[in-house]
């Protein structure tokens, strides 16, 4: 089984600790409400497109200067001290901590000038394009999987359409919300939490309990199930199966809610089980996506800890298996003490695990249909604080996109000689969704409603980013 298990504690600007951690596994299929969670209205004509998306939200808001943006002819008391280097296309430059994605920068495309961004410790911005009080009396705007899973949508999916493995803070781990649209189209939240065990049985024991007195052995099957350990996913896999297959020959299967079927579907299917699976993966492949230090060894990078970089290669394997939306993080970007030394640990993370996702997908003729971004809530301070730390710098941001068919080689915007303002060629968070919901197929103008049978437009405000059609 593979873990992602915290080591160190760091803590944040709001003094909360963090530890974090995924399993990758069967028993990564946790935390989920599953009748809830997956009951959505059956539609007709949903597109047919399988064209995916991968967010890396660099958790705690990266320093564009440290990263992307270098200046070295900023003054010396506020420019980044990690130099510039050159990419494989002349005219883009980046740190000295991203040497990898500069080996690859053709196939890139750098934002430089994001604006517009709220300002609050959360990815929700990041992950709907929208500040979170807009439509807040009706429940928010919902994240862009949640609209995919609601207009792509099949009760026959063997996969969820989002799967959000992002952790850390709680606000940063419930930043992908359904909003106005409700409950039924909540991301598959996959954890280790034993609440998983005890949601599974307790909504297994649930749905008997509806079907009727009939099923003692079903019950006692279902409360035979290991909920202190189930390392062994064949075991438990074969178990859900058996459970399954007692309903179909009883009939009854029939008698159950259409889309907690659904949800059966998806956890006896196997392929969301397999893709969750590293001990699947070949080593060669496991070998791509670790960080090594000079000399060899792995190399430690943050408070979640050297496997950090597999939770890439998860992405790349969930979108394989069908999934559309996939969101990840990577933590510790909240960098108000310390700032170089953390960049140094971090931004080669970064750097690694980025260039490991969009050459894997490339080796495997998978990068024209998988977009991946990564960003932040929003970008650090030019000057350095007393505590030798960046802090929150709403009006810049940053982020580098990949795939889907875009060109590569692109450099969008351009900034001041301290890297704090936009100077040309502005960009909207709302505008980098908008181009996201073209990637899938999905009219950025078309029309939702929410529960109450209002109607929606996807996205009132924001342009496709011209640049990248």
């Amino acid at each position: 089984m593979m873990r992602f298990d915290s080591g160190r504690r760091f803590a944040n600007c709001t003094g909360l600790g963090r530890r974090s951690f995924l399993c990758a596994g069967s028993s990564g299929i946790a935390g989920l409400s599953l009748p809830e969670l997956l009951a959505a209205d059956a539609r007709s004509g949903n597109e047919s497109s399988r064209k995916s998306i991968i967010v890396v939200h660099l958790d705690g808001g990266p320093p564009q200067m440290d990263l992307i943006d270098p200046k070295p002819d900023a003054p010396a008391e506020l420019r980044s001290p990690f130099a510039p280097i050159p990419t494989n296309v002349p005219g883009i430059g980046l740190t000295e901590l991203m040497p990898q994605c500069a080996t690859i920068a053709d196939k890139l495309i750098f934002l430089r000038s994001l604006v517009g961004a709220d300002g609050k410790h959360h990815a929700f911005q990041c992950q709907s394009g929208y500040k979170e009080t807009v439509l807040q009396s009706i429940g928010g705007r919902p994240a862009l999987g949640c609209v995919v899973s609601h207009l792509l949508g099949s009760p026959q999916d063997q996969v969820p359409n989002f799967v959000d493995l992002m952790q850390g803070r709680p606000l940063v781990r419930n930043s992908a919300r359904p909003g106005f649209l409700g409950p039924s189209v909540k991301p598959f939240r996959p954890d280790i939490s034993d609440r998983f065990h005890r949601e599974l049985e307790e909504g297994m024991k649930g749905e008997l309990a509806r079907l009727g007195d009939g099923h003692k052995t079903e019950l006692k099957l279902i409360q035979s199930l290991p909920v202190d350990r189930i390392d062994d996913r064949l075991a438990l896999l074969k178990r859900l199966d058996q459970f399954n297959r007692s309903l179909d020959d009883s009939g009854e299967m029939d008698a159950m809610d259409h889309f907690t079927r659904q949800a059966y579907t998806i956890l006896t299917s196997g392929a969301f089980a397999g893709a969750m699976d590293l001990d699947q993966e070949d080593p060669r492949v496991i070998e791509h996506y670790t960080p090594k230090q000079a000399g060899g060894g792995s190399r430690s990078y943050t408070s979640e800890g050297p496997e950090a970089a597999l939770k890439f290669l998860l992405a790349r394997r969930l979108v394989e298996a069908g999934v559309r939306v996939v969101s990840i993080s990577l933590s510790d970007f909240d960098t108000h003490a310390d700032n170089n030394n953390r960049m140094q640990q971090l931004g080669p993370l970064f750097d690694f695990g980025f260039h490991a996702l969009v050459t894997d997908l490339d080796s495997r003729g998978m990068l024209n249909d998988v977009t991946v971004l990564a960003w932040g809530e929003f970008g650090r301070t030019p000057k350095i604080n007393n505590k030798g730390g960046r802090d929150h710098w709403p009006r810049l941001s940053m982020g580098v996109m990949g795939g889907g068919g875009m060109p590569g080689g692109v450099l969008l915007g351009q900034t001041d000689k301290v890297a704090g303002e936009a100077t040309d060629r502005p960009i909207d968070y709302a505008d980098v969704v908008a181009t996201l919901y073209r990637q899938l197929g999905i009219d950025p103008g078309r029309m939702i409603h929410d529960r109450s049978g209002r109607p929606h437009v996807v996205m009132d405000h924001g342009e496709v980013i011209k640049e990248l059609i």
